[in-house]
């Protein structure tokens, strides 16, 4: 007998939420907290979604990555942007503490968890990704990240992308871009952890210029990603 599914959908750079302690940190930044290095946009839109539709635990963040980025090992270079980088040791520790630990906590627990009542766990972490960086437009419109060498993440993917595609042809799929799906992540941490038979773990990555334009079309493409992702489930 197969195993049953435990859905997780996660989202990593919902907001770009300011805590109190350090609103006159960001005070000088606002257009940066406004723009794709603040969060993604349209990310948590899509993230609740697919939890409503599938009734699934959704775990999200809206703090800005620019105080901590949750999508990131401790020890990236990247954990920290240049705002926060130069802070103290012991301040930088506290926001480790307050705002990252219990996120990556609450995760980890989730699917250790669901493992431990011999569940399969599959993760959605919702993302998306800025039209054109440094000059180079990105020809997508939505990634599928995952590591190739995982059969289950890589045979989920491609009946996703079908998906996608038979419901709307226009629409460019490519699959680990506009980053390569193993790449320092929350999904590449999970995997060290748990074997691909038990955990399948996919960045969802829309383009921008969707959650941007905003309007029906925006709700529509949600929906075709909801729709095929449970076609690719069954």
């Amino acid at each position: 007998m197969a195993r049953a599914v435990a859905l997780l959908v996660t989202c990593e750079h919902g907001g770009n939420r300011v805590p109190a302690r350090f609103q006159a940190l960001f005070r000088n930044h606002g257009q940066l907290l406004a723009s794709h290095r603040g969060h993604d946009f349209g990310s948590l839109a899509m993230a609740r979604d697919l939890s409503r539709h599938f009734d699934a635990r959704l775990i999200h963040a809206t703090t800005t990555r620019l105080l901590v980025d949750l999508n990131r090992s401790i020890g990236h270079p990247r954990l920290f942007s240049p705002i926060t980088r130069v802070l103290p040791r012991a301040t930088r520790d506290a926001i480790i503490a307050a705002h990252y630990r219990p996120y990556r906590d609450a995760v980890d627990d989730f699917v250790s968890r669901a493992l431990a009542r011999g569940r399969r766990v599959v993760h959605i972490s919702s993302h998306s990704f800025t039209p054109a960086l440094d000059g180079v437009v990105r020809d997508a419109d939505i990634g599928l990240l995952y590591d190739p060498a995982r059969r289950p993440e890589r045979d989920l993917c491609n009946r996703w992308h079908a998906a996608i595609h038979g419901a709307d042809a226009s629409l460019r799929i490519r699959r680990n871009y506009p980053y390569p799906g193993k790449a320092d992540g929350l999904t590449t941490f999970l995997r060290r952890r748990h074997p691909a038979s038990c955990y399948i773990g996919v960045e969802l990555e829309i383009n921008q210029r969707h959650p941007l334009s905003g309007g029906p079309a925006w709700r529509v493409l949600r929906n075709h990603v909801v729709l095929a992702l449970e076609h690719a489930l069954n």
